[in-house]
């Protein structure tokens, strides 16, 4: 039997949460920010953030973002 986690890939998307654990900001600062990229990016209020940018709006780089999300 195949070993399950290589056959479920990372999320593209990030949430407050991820933000949250990533920065060790508070919640409500990790929404702040999810909004600032929004409007950054010309999205609408409730469309998903991707990781990759998240990673260009903040300056962090992607693969040690999405290796810290994988665990």
């Amino acid at each position: 039997m195949p070993n399950l986690k290589t056959l479920i890939p990372h999320s593209m998307v990030i949430y407050a949460r991820d933000i949250e654990n990533i920065t060790v900001r508070s919640e409500r600062t990790s929404r702040l920010l999810l909004q600032r990229i929004r409007e950054a990016f010309g999205k609408n209020p409730g469309q998903f953030i991707s990781v990759s940018e998240f990673c260009q709006f903040t300056g962090l780089k992607e693969e040690e973002v999405n290796r810290y999300l994988r665990h």
